[in-house]
């Protein structure tokens, strides 16, 4: 698994050098380090390195059971970013405590990276808790939604 603390060679590797980009994945980490191109000599330019975790599309954490006094199916963050009930701050929330929730329809966004990622419900039911407010920043694994199964 790769750390923030072997980008190091990876930026010795690029020193010096035309390569504007590199890309490097190892299991379900990817380390990118991309330079700010500034005309044609990328060789001094400004340095972006962006480090991601990717979690399985079907993660177990998003299929936790729900504690012993809450029944019912968890939804959980399938990575870290910022919650966000609405697709906008002007639109109406995507769902409410009390609304009826099909598989496939968008119960929030994540947004991580400044990527907007809607969240898909994976089975039919009746959202009874959100644990999370707008805009908070949430962990991977993170509890959002708590669904009644109908």
């Amino acid at each position: 698994m790769l750390h923030p603390k072997d980008i190091k060679p990876y930026l010795q590797l690029l020193k010096g050098t035309d390569i504007s980009e590199l890309e490097v994945e190892e299991g379900q980490t990817r380390i990118r380090i991309a330079r700010a191109v500034s005309g044609t000599n990328t060789a001094n330019s400004p340095v972006i390195v962006s480090h991601t975790t990717a979690a399985p599309a079907h993660s177990e954490a998003a299929k936790e059971p729900a504690a012993a006094d809450e029944k019912g199916y968890v939804v959980t963050s399938p990575f870290i970013g910022t919650f966000y009930r609405a697709p906008s701050p002007e639109s109406p929330v995507f769902v409410e405590v009390g609304s009826t929730v099909t598989k496939g329809q968008t119960l929030c966004i994540v947004e991580a990276m400044k990527l907007m990622n809607e969240l898909e419900c994976e089975v039919n039911g009746r959202i009874v808790k959100i644990y999370v407010e707008n805009g908070q920043p949430v962990e991977y694994g993170e509890k959002l939604f708590l669904i009644e199964e109908t």
